[in-house]
C-alpha cells in the first residue's frame, strides 16, 4: 500500500512540475514515479516504513504545501531587509556566525532546515554539527542564543518537524 502511495505522490509531483497531462508526459512521469518508488522502498529502513503510511504521507504533504508559501514569504521579507541594508547610507550591518540548536533529528530534516536558512537572504548555513547549526548572519540582532534561535530557526523548524519527524 505504501508503494502505491509513493507512486501516486511522485506522479502527482511530476504532473505539478511539468504542468502537462499529455500522453508522453504522463508516460514519462509514470516511469520516473516507478523508479522513484523502487528507490525509496530500498532506501527507507524497515523500522521507518511504518512512519510513512498513506495517512501520514497526506498529512506531511499538506504541511509541505503550507511550508512552501510560508518560506516564500520569509524569503521576500529577507530580500527587502537585505536590500535596505545595501541601500542604507550607513550600511547597518553587524555580521557574525551564530550557533543555534535544532530539535530536528533526521538528517533530511536538518538538511532542509539548513537549505531554507541558506536560501533566505542575509543568512548562510556554514556547518551542521549534530544538533547545532552554525549560521553566518548579515545582521546579528541579538547576543542571546535563544533569541537567535527564535529569529532564525524556529519559524522553519515548527513546520519541518511535522513534515519529516515521525
Amino acid at each position: 500500500m505504501s508503494r502505491l502511495v509513493h507512486f501516486l505522490v511522485a506522479l502527482g509531483l511530476w504532473l505539478l512540475v511539468t504542468w502537462s497531462v499529455d500522453g508522453q508526459n504522463l508516460g514519462a512521469g509514470a516511469v520516473v514515479a516507478v523508479l522513484t518508488t523502487l528507490a525509496l522502498g530500498r532506501a527507507m529502513p524497515a523500522q521507518r516504513r511504518g512512519a510513512w503510511s498513506a495517512a501520514s504521507l497526506v498529512r506531511r504533504g499538506l504541511w509541505l504545501a503550507y511550508y512552501v508559501p510560508m518560506f516564500l514569504i520569509y524569503c521576500v521579507q529577507a530580500n527587502l531587509d537585505v536590500a535596505y541594508r545595501v541601500l542604507h547610507i550607513n550600511l547597518p550591518i553587524r555580521p557574525g556566525i551564530v550557533k543555534v540548536r535544532t530539535v530536528l533529528q533526521s538528517d533530511i530534516a536538518k538538511t532542509m532546515l539548513a537549505n531554507s536558512i541558506t536560501l533566505t537572504p542575509g543568512t548562510l548555513t556554514v556547518d551542521i554539527d549534530g544538533q547545532d547549526l552554525y549560521i553566518h548572519w548579515i545582521y546579528v540582532a541579538s547576543d542571546d542564543p535563544e533569541e537567535q534561535r527564535r529569529m532564525i530557526v524556529s519559524r522553519f523548524e515548527k513546520v519541518l518537524v511535522r513534515i519529516f519527524e515521525p
